[in-house]
């Protein structure tokens, strides 16, 4: 089938300067930004300055955006593959073949098995309605996310206890009196807007008790820092929830008003005192006690932030949800400085985005990882994963014959990348959409190459908060390899598979026009500023009686009705992690302030920043292993091996080690990062099944290596 040049928006191609408001892709943070071009090239960017709270700031992966645009370790256009699986001998071709090979293998799939044959992962976010939409117009329920190994623990918390998923909540940092944070490492896993007002709160006196397993930038700021056993930090939570209730220091007129399960909150304390805690954790039992008396002090303006990464083991979920308890306990619920329910655009008195999930008839088929049915406490809308790899493997509960990857690269994002290929092996179709050569890409049938953020526009994203908005990725420039949009991309399939019914757009700007349809909103107002705000001042329900909560019981669940249909505790018994051998470690991974997980490693200005990642280690455990600062080691799993240097350092605990996640690359063609650093991920042997049974989420942190000197 012939295919049109993908369009252009926005005047790209025309000379002069120009100002374009758009938002930042080298993360998924997607911060608004200010583009300056001349002549059709990038010249300048800096954050949005409409956006008061970005200003024009930009973090280093921000700042690097030129980088990746200029360049040419990318894909250059479409590839099919012409060897084995992971050969790297791919065949250039143009985008009509390339387009007609991946709908004509996607025909077979669904004519042998169903439009539920067909399983995509993105990256989540803003612009999942394009993705999802597709799936939903060839009959597919199979879209997935990253968060499986991001915050689906959290996630599902969240709505154990309020019924509202992670994102149904917003943290009030600027305002808050005092903001604890287990692992949440705000100043180096960043977003530029948070972090800013992370520091504004500090600079104006707030406190910061920052609890980890290693000194982060973030503990840097603190001004209390525990350093942790690893794994244990539910423990901690439950001596906090047992002094405040003990010592009757909780909100009792906000708790009786919007909570239930009080007693049974009681009784699943019970004997979690400092003493037991500081038995588990290590942090003195004092500690505790001074620590509950004063955050009570500074309450309601305190946040307990759930956690991203808070640690990801089989007990995840309960951290997070008894974080989110202690928040209500404390009455920092809807008032300035603590969390605030995110508000919709109806909250507002307004309509928001139409959304294009609604132009394609309801899929009636069940999820083939089983959330939302088999597994009911977990959410089908972006499901699990990991859960897709049994699936592949066994056919049960029905085969899968393809998967598209678009921005997304399980081979380095999920744990076991060998378990992984053995299942992929099954497909009988792996596609890689990506602006980036992907470890994933590497293994897949087909790639078809994504113009980068600056070549391309996305669908509009709604935004909730306390002030919900609608923001813009605008085209900047015109591709310079032959890479087209997602939305061209997801088009052209859906035609060539008889669904262009419902994706019945020639332009980006005809998407826009549909999803604004309601709003009041136009797109000349969007490219105004990049975003429109559809509140005039920041929503706050009444406390007293305007609070409103998607749980079965319509309160705040202290204890969950979920959870106890599911036939799980309210609060599990802390079970402690198992204990390790001589030469045993708990491995631990994070990510810098620098790189964006496995995205941005062969970025030409990143990679010379952090070229390579070396190993954590406490120096208790280096003088026990004969190891030296800057020598070579070998950590090892279950016959795997990796070598790097070691970084020898009191800021991180004696039963761990850590490295920063993203490194180990095996595409040749990314030669900047090419075999460079360690990667976690392949140490994860067996992770790939292993997972929190309430949350979701792999047990990633539960990972034990040995660690050595290395020989030579």
């Amino acid at each position: 089938m012939e295919t049109a040049k993908a369009p252009n928006v926005n005047g790209v191609n025309e000379p002069g300067r120009r100002t374009v408001y758009s938002m930042c892709g080298m993360c998924a943070v997607r911060c608004p930004i200010q583009v300056e071009v001349e002549n059709g090239r990038v010249v300048w960017l800096q954050g949005n300055p409409h956006d008061k709270g970005m200003g024009t700031s930009l973090c280093a992966k921000g700042s690097a955006g030129l980088a990746l645009e200029y360049d040419d370790e990318r894909p250059q256009g479409p590839l099919i593959r012409s060897g084995p699986r992971g050969s790297g001998q791919w065949r250039k071709v143009d985008w009509g073949e390339a387009l007609d090979y991946v709908a004509a293998k996607l025909q077979e799939v669904i004519a042998q098995y169903g439009g539920r044959g067909v399983v995509l992962s993105d990256r989540g976010g803003a612009f999942n309605d394009l993705t999802k939409s597709f799936l939903k117009a060839i009959g597919s329920p199979n879209y997935f996310d990253h968060d499986c190994t991001c915050g689906r623990n959290a996630h599902h918390a969240a709505r154990s206890v309020f019924g509202l998923g992670r994102t149904g909540l917003t943290y009030d940092i600027k305002n808050t009196k005092h903001i604890v944070l287990f692992g949440r490492n705000l100043l180096e896993s960043l977003q530029v807007k948070e972090a800013k007002e992370f520091m504004e709160a500090l600079n104006r006196g707030a406190k910061c008790t920052y609890i980890d397993i290693r000194a982060t930038v973030t503990a840097g700021k603190a001004t209390r820092f525990w350093q942790i056993r690893p794994n244990t930090e539910y423990a901690l939570n439950l001596a906090f929830i047992q002094q405040i209730l003990e010592e009757s220091l909780y909100d009792a007129d906000f708790v009786s008003r919007w909570a239930v399960g009080l007693e049974s909150l009681r009784q699943g304390v019970q004997g979690k005192t400092p003493e037991w805690a500081e038995t588990q954790t290590g942090v003195p039992a004092q500690e505790i006690r001074a620590f509950v008396r004063e955050i009570a002090a500074d309450a309601p303006q305190v946040i307990f932030h759930p956690g991203w990464m808070t640690a990801r083991h089989g007990q995840s979920f309960y951290t997070s949800r008894s974080s989110y308890i202690l928040n209500v306990l404390l009455g920092a619920m809807e008032t300035p400085g603590g969390l605030i329910i995110s508000k919709e655009a109806k909250d507002a008195g307004r309509k928001g985005l139409k959304k294009l999930v609604d132009l394609s008839p309801k899929v009636e088929e069940k999820r083939v990882d089983g959330a939302g049915w088999k597994y009911r406490h977990f959410d089908p809308g972006s499901g699990l994963l990991h859960q897709l790899f049994p699936a592949l493997e066994t056919g049960d509960p029905y085969p899968v014959g393809a998967y598209i990857a678009y921005r997304h690269d399980p081979l380095s994002a999920l744990p076991d990348p060998e378990a992984q290929i053995r299942a992929f092996e099954k497909l009988k179709l792996l596609v890689s959409i990506d602006v980036n050569y992907s470890e994933t890409g590497w293994l897949a049938d087909v790639i078809l190459p994504e113009a980068t953020y600056l070549e391309r526009a996305n669908i509009l994203a709604g935004k909730s908060g306390p002030k919900p908005g609608i923001s813009m990725r605008d085209q900047a420039v015109a591709p310079r390899l032959d890479a087209r949009p997602a939305w061209w991309i997801f088009k052209e399939l859906a035609r060539r598979l008889g669904a262009g019914d419902y994706f019945d757009f020639e332009t980006i700007e005809d998407i826009w026009r549909y999803q604004l349809e309601d709003t009041g909103i136009t797109i000349e107002q969007l490219r105004e500023k990049g975003m429109a705000s559809l509140a005039d001042q920041p929503i706050l329900w009444d406390r007293g009686e305007g609070l409103q909560f998607k749980t079965p019981s319509g309160k705040i669940e202290l204890e969950s009705s979920v959870l106890k249909e599911c036939g799980f505790p309210n609060l599990a018994e802390f079970q402690p992690p198992p204990e390790l051998k001589p030469g045993q470690f708990r491995l631990i991974f994070g990510r810098p302030a620098m790189h964006n997980h496995a995205h941005t490693m062969n970025n030409p200005v990143l990679h010379e920043i952090m070229p390579e990642n070396t190993l954590w280690i406490h120096p208790q455990a280096a003088q026990s292993l004969g190891i030296q600062e800057g020598e070579k080691v070998e950590v090892a799993k279950e016959g795997y091996r990796v070598s790097g240097r070691a970084s020898i350092t009191p800021f991180i605990h004696p039963e761990a080690v850590f490295m920063y996640h993203g490194f180990g690359r095996t595409v040749p063609l990314q030669t900047r990062a090419y075999k460079r650093g360690m990667a976690d991920q392949r140490l994860q042997k067996g992770f790939l099944s292993r997972y929190d049974p309430v949350g979701g989420g792999n047990t990633l942190t539960e990972c034990v290596v040995e660690v050595s000197k290395a020989a030579g």
